[in-house]
C-alpha cells in the first residue's frame, strides 16, 4: 500500500501502536494525529517522528482519506459530531470498544464507509489479535485495507458485526486469562524452588513458544498437545491434574461470561 494518508484522531496506546505497527511493516503513509493532550501529541512527535499533530481534530479530517477514531467510547459522540458533512468520501475506521456501526451511522450517516475494529493489548508490542467488520457502505477492499493495516501490528481477521461481543469475550479480554495462565504457572515454579525471576520468564516463554507452535505448524492444538506427552510421562499426569482442576471448563467459562458482559454493555450504549 502506498499513498496513503492516514489520520488518527485520539494519540492514545492504540493509536501510537498502530503508528509504530505502520511506520516498522514499511507501509508507505503520511500520518497526522490529534489528541487534546499536547504531552501524548509530543511523545507522537519526537518519538515517532510525526510532525502533523494537532489538537484540532478537524484538520485531521480534512488532511487524511483514512480516519482512526482511537477515542474512549464516551467521547465518541462529540468528535462525530464534530466530523459530519466532513468525512463524504473518507473511510473511518473505529477503535471505540461497544460502539456499533449502527451507532456511528447514526451520527455521520449510513452512505459512509464505516469499518469497526476489535483489537487487543498485546498489539503495543506488535502482537495484536484483531478482528474488523464493515458497515453498509464498507467496499471489500476497505476491509482488506485495514486488515492489512492492523497485521502490521499482529495478526487480523475479517468477521460479522454480531461476532464482535465474541471477540471481545475472547481475544479481547483473553490476555488477562493469559497472564493469570502464566502468574499460576511461575506461583508452581517458585513453590518447587525456583526464583520468581526465573519461574516468571520460563513461564511466559512457554507460553508465547506454545502460541508460536500453533499459528506456525497450523496444527491443531490438541495434536501438538499430544506431542508433549509419552505413555506413563510427566506431562500426561500433570494434564490429568488441569483436567481434574476443570481448566478446559473454566476457559470456556469465562470467555462466554465475557462475551455476554460485552452484550450487555452494548445494550447499555
Amino acid at each position: 500500500m502506498t499513498g496513503l494518508k492516514i489520520g488518527f484522531i485520539g494519540a492514545g496506546n492504540m493509536a501510537e501502536a498502530m503508528i509504530k505497527g505502520i511506520l516498522a511493516s514499511g507501509i508507505k503513509a503520511e500520518l497526522a494525529v490529534s489528541d487534546s493532550s499536547v504531552e501524548r501529541l509530543e511523545v507522537i512527535r519526537t518519538v515517532y517522528g510525526v510532525e502533523a499533530v494537532s489538537k484540532d481534530n478537524k484538520r485531521v479530517s480534512d488532511f487524511a482519506d483514512i480516519i482512526f477514531l482511537a477515542v474512549k467510547p464516551q467521547i465518541l459522540s462529540v468528535v462525530l459530531r464534530q466530523l459530519k458533512g466532513r468525512v463524504r468520501d473518507k473511510l473511518i475506521v473505529s477503535i471505540a470498544a461497544g460502539k456499533t456501526i449502527e451507532y456511528i451511522e447514526s451520527i455521520l450517516g449510513d452512505e459512509i464507509r464505516i469499518v469497526r475494529v476489535m483489537p487487543n493489548t498485546p498489539a503495543l508490542v506488535l502482537s495484536g489479535a484483531t478482528a474488523v467488520c464493515g458497515g453498509k457502505s464498507a467496499l471489500d477492499e476497505d476491509l482488506e485495507t485495514v486488515r492489512s493495516l492492523f497485521s502490521s501490528v499482529g495478526s487480523c481477521v475479517i468477521v460479522e458485526e454480531e461476532k464482535m461481543d465474541v471477540v471481545t469475550g475472547l481475544s479481547g479480554s483473553g490476555p488477562a486469562y493469559v497472564y493469570q495462565f502464566i502468574e499460576a504457572l511461575s506461583d508452581a515454579g517458585v513453590k518447587m524452588g525456583l526464583t520468581r525471576a526465573d519461574a516468571t520468564l520460563l513461564a511466559a516463554q512457554t507460553v508465547l513458544g506454545a502460541a508460536r507452535m500453533v499459528i506456525d505448524t497450523g496444527v491443531h492444538p490438541a495434536q501438538l498437545k499430544d506431542n508433549v506427552t509419552s505413555p506413563g510421562g510427566t506431562a500426561i499426569c500433570g494434564l490429568h491434574e488441569l483436567e481434574k482442576g476443570g481448566m478446559r471448563a473454566a476457559v470456556i467459562n469465562a470467555v462466554e461470561a465475557a462475551t455476554e458482559k460485552s452484550k450487555e454493555l452494548g445494550r447499555k450504549k
